[in-house]
């Protein structure tokens, strides 16, 4: 006997007092999609908990608990959030359409209901919650390879989060979309992911590194970049991006590619100063801490030799910022989950 394949269509809840209207909706959908049905607000709330949709067409006005009602306590909870929730309505009022926007939904159809606008919205809606699962994806993947990069190396994960927080406000500071802030922020955790192709003879040894071993060391930029591979756009481009540059300096002489000035990548500009500023204030069992304010000369020291002397002012303005992301995230303090500290 032949092993029978898993459903895998997306599972739609049809939510309607008038059974008629369910059956409409059956025969537009249900060819495409597994479908499950709700004659009511609180039964559907119940087959919601039981399994859950991929998204709900949801009738506004119903016995016991409105659609409306029914959506508001849908996005109370972080378990079904993310569901999205299309109104059918025979309500066409724009006031209608708005509450039903201000309940949580994304989008609303009003009825007598049309084939092609029902298939059409249903598949838009589930398109992007595809999208937003694969972004989500790509995210943890960041996430995990910067948490294996930490056991290879000395240093703490929380130098990781502060650095990864300090370079997402030099870039709001410098008036980078929220958005690249953000990509940033989870980007920045992978810059020496490459460590993890370094013998541990090099990057654990104690004393100074001879001229062999920091040629070795210097293959990490690379390796980080061959770890994280080659990306269209997104997340894990910026993240190789920034694995590959972050040791170029301003006037060429870093590695490994000798870049120069405005050649090295936005990003990379931004982690260094933020990678350094805080490895410079972090003690380590090799040195001491510096003060913030001898990290801060040094940054104005280095401004136009290793680092970009258009950021180096902006970081230096920011120290309020700084100093309170460095005594949330103290070295001393518990480490948490990386993902838990990057959202």
């Amino acid at each position: 006997m032949l092993p029978s394949h898993e459903d895998r269509r997306p599972r739609l809840l049809l939510v309607d007092d008038e059974p008629t209207n369910l059956h409409v909706l059956r025969q537009i959908l249900g060819d495409d999609y597994r479908l499950q049905f709700s004659t009511d607000g609180p039964k559907a709330l119940q087959l919601v908990k039981l399994q859950k949709p991929d998204l709900i067409l949801l009738d506004i006005m119903m016995p016991t608990l409105s659609g409306y009602d029914v959506c508001r306590q849908l996005k109370a909870h972080p378990q079904t959030q993310d569901i999205p929730v299309i109104f059918v309505s025979a309500l066409s009022e724009t006031g209608d359409e708005t509450e039903g926007f201000e309940a949580g939904g994304v989008d609303y159809i009003t009825k007598p209901v049309r084939a092609p606008i029902v298939r059409a919205r249903v598949r838009t809606h589930l398109s992007l919650v595809r999208t937003e699962a694969l972004r989500q994806s790509r995210l943890e993947i960041v996430q995990r390879l910067g948490r294996a990069a930490e056991y290879k190396d000395n240093e703490t994960g929380m130098h990781v989060l502060r650095m990864s927080h300090f370079a997402q406000a030099l870039a709001l500071a410098i008036g980078c979309s929220p958005e690249w802030a953000e990509d940033l922020l989870h980007a920045a955790p992978m810059h020496d992911v490459g460590k993890i192709g370094i013998p541990d003879a090099v990057l654990l040894k104690p004393g100074p590194l001879t001229e062999a071993e920091w040629h070795t060391m210097r293959q990490h930029a690379a390796i980080g970049a061959a770890i994280i591979g080659e990306h269209d756009s997104g997340i894990l481009q910026l993240a190789r991006s920034i694995a590959l540059t972050h040791h170029e300096k301003w006037d060429g002489t870093g590695y490994p590619a000798g870049l120069r000035g405005l050649e090295i990548p936005l990003a990379a500009r931004i982690v260094a100063i933020a990678d350094v500023f805080d490895a410079l204030t972090s003690e380590r069992p090799y040195k001491h801490a510096w003060s913030v304010d001898d990290a801060m000369a040094h940054l104005q020291t280095q401004s136009g030799r290793h680092f970009d002397p258009d950021l180096v002012p902006v970081f230096l303005t920011l120290r309020t910022e700084l100093e309170t992301i460095r005594a949330r995230w103290r070295d001393e303090a518990p480490e948490p989950a990386l993902e838990d500290c990057l959202g």
